[in-house]
């Protein structure tokens, strides 16, 4: 009980020296980030306060100090209403200006240079801020935290060479007091590095640091959404973090957040299950009406993720429908591919788009028009007015074929070939000898897509195209090399171990066969007119680059090709899927396959 009162009356002691600032001895002045105690009503209680529990950053010392002196309160006013820089400058030579008083000037100046669009160079070579700089530069150590992450900025953002000593002065002080600043003025400082300076800023990596370090003291929506968007991609350590305070905050974010959220974890390549499975509950939950901007990058975000959330691509392809008509051409395009990304086939939607394109051809490019054609490709859609449609696209594109990028072109034809609406002059265009002879011997994945979609075409040429006579692709060049380290799927397995049984003996059949087509069937057997398995190599076999016999079939004998139908979602190289799959199945059936699907 007595250490109690001895206690009480020292803190009363003290406190009387408190509640008179303008009476402080310096000597008893408390650096910021330590605990102090202030009288909160004269009658009342003692009570303690932390400086990093001030929501603007501010230490009760710099509070103390801003309030104490009508003088500096009275310049600060008008520092705070200056309108232009020639007031600022006149207020620094009627007035003797202490550092953080020149500091709150500087950071005016470049508030005013941003908002007014000024010519910095003139700030910075005026004889009067060169006052103001070493006025700041004297007496560094005694600016005001708060006031010195300011000026820090102010001067990056006003464009001060970084080899001048003053700023190497401020730089250097921040970086002293790192410890020192709070949370929020850690963030604020990283977002602003990350966004002038990049990854190689050693105070940004300092500044990191500290935030991993202190990632407990993490609150508040905006802080989270605004270090994932802006310093995330730096520090994977601290994005994990920034991702686990997400999904803890997950029921506050506002769309729009959820809109930051997502992108962000889209341009970083993170695919954060957890946290997006709850962003996608709360925004169908909560949020019955969505912005056309939201939308559009929700749907962005979610197709460069691969991340497949089936109520919510349902609730933003109904929201967008209202919007096409209004939309611009880059929206439109940016959405269908969203769309066939995702492998996710609205029809009210897409028919939209279809009629958009028809009412808007002038507005397209072609760039435009092909991207919407690889997209319902993609999606193996046809247009309700097919007719109509690829009347205008074969229309717009006939002049313009010789002015596509090969791989443009390529994809474009391909596609044609999917929707079965490629004519022979598009088929001409990638079988020439001239075209693909850029290509050859370009061992890179890009070219041996490339090539295989040539193959898939030339396909399509010999296949579906009875009028077209050539050119072809030599037959030499159908060979395409298995694909490196490709993995047998649990499904594939499955299909063999069942045919293996069935069949009795592996002459009765193969397995992953390579075609001249450019597709792989996953099996191959031939049946008798009593379904009974033959040995395939006796007999011979059209689709392939060399075949094992030279017998044709026996009267009622046919072949039976099995065909894997797999959803992969989560990988980007099955993007095709849906029109690439579509188009398999047409082509075995054309040379003389019975076709079972397998799934």
């Amino acid at each position: 009980m007595a250490a109690r009162l001895v206690q009480r009356c020292s803190w009363r002691h003290l406190g009387a020296f408190v509640s008179t600032p303008s009476a402080v001895p310096a000597s008893l002045l408390v650096p910021a980030g330590k605990v102090v105690m202030a009288r909160a009503l004269p009658q009342a209680p003692f009570t303690l306060f932390h400086t990093s529990s001030w929501a603007d950053g501010f230490s009760v010392k710099e509070q103390v100090e801003d309030s104490g002196n009508p003088e500096h309160k009275v310049i600060g006013e008008l520092i705070e209403t200056a309108t232009s820089p020639q007031e600022l400058f006149q207020l620094s030579e009627l007035h003797d200006l202490n550092s953080n008083q020149a500091s709150l000037i500087i950071t005016q100046l470049s508030r005013l240079a941003a908002e007014k669009k000024l010519e910095t160079e003139s700030i910075l070579q005026d004889e009067r801020f060169q006052q103001i700089i070493g006025i700041t530069d004297s007496q560094i150590s005694q600016v005001w935290n708060n006031t010195l992450v300011s000026l820090l900025k102010s001067l990056y953002s006003l464009g001060m060479d970084s080899s001048r000593r003053e700023m190497q002065s401020v730089e250097q002080e921040v970086l002293w007091r790192l410890r020192r600043l709070t949370f929020r003025q850690l963030a604020s400082l990283a977002e602003f590095l990350a966004v002038k300076q990049g990854k190689e800023s050693k105070l940004l990596n300092e500044v990191i640091k500290k935030l991993e370090l202190r990632w407990t003291e993490l609150e508040g929506t905006r802080t989270v959404v605004t270090l994932m968007a802006k310093v995330g991609h730096i520090s994977p350590a601290l994005m994990d973090r920034l991702e686990d305070k997400a999904l803890e905050l997950a029921e506050q974010f506002s769309p729009d957040d959820i809109r930051k959220i997502t992108l962000a974890l889209a341009y970083q390549n993170r695919r954060c299950v957890p946290l997006l499975r709850a962003l996608s509950y709360h925004l169908i939950q909560k949020y019955p009406e969505l912005s056309l901007n939201i939308l559009m990058d929700l749907i962005f975000a979610y197709g460069k993720l691969n991340f497949h959330q089936p109520q919510v691509f349902q609730k933003i392809a109904t929201d967008l429908h209202p919007h096409v008509s209004t939309m611009t051409p880059v929206e439109v395009t940016r959405c269908i591919r969203s769309f066939a990304l995702l492998k996710w086939l609205s029809l009210p939607l897409s028919e939209a788009i279809a009629q958009y394109a028809l009412d808007n051809t002038k507005q397209l490019s072609v760039t435009h028009l092909c991207n919407i054609i690889l997209s319902f490709a993609r999606l193996n859609f046809q247009p309700s007015g097919s007719e109509d449609f690829f009347n205008m696209v074969h229309e717009e594109l006939q002049d313009q074929l010789d002015n596509l990028e090969p791989h443009l072109l390529t994809d474009l034809v391909w596609s044609l070939c999917v929707l079965q609406q490629a004519k022979a002059p598009y088929l001409q265009r990638v079988l020439v000898p001239e075209f693909h002879a850029r290509i050859r011997g370009d061992q890179s994945l890009k070219a041996q897509n490339l090539w295989l979609k040539l193959i898939h075409i030339n396909a399509a040429a010999k296949l579906e195209s009875p009028d077209y006579r050539g050119p072809f692709l030599p037959v030499e060049m159908l060979n395409i090399a298995e694909p490196a380290g490709e993995k047998v799927t649990l499904l594939q397995s499955s299909l063999r171990e069942a045919l293996a049984g069935v069949l009795g003996s592996r002459d009765n059949g193969r397995f992953d066969v390579r075609t001249i087509y450019g597709w792989q069937i996953d099996a191959e057997v031939v049946m008798n007119n009593e379904n009974k398995p033959l040995p395939l190599k006796d007999f011979a076999a059209p689709h392939l680059l060399r075949s094992e016999g030279t017998k044709p079939l026996p009267p009622g004998a046919r072949r039976v090709a099995f065909l894997r139908w797999e959803f992969p979602n989560f990988s980007n190289r099955s993007k095709d899927l849906l029109g690439r799959y579509v188009m398999a199945r047409r082509h075995v059936q054309a040379a003389g396959f019975l076709v079972v699907d397998v799934s």
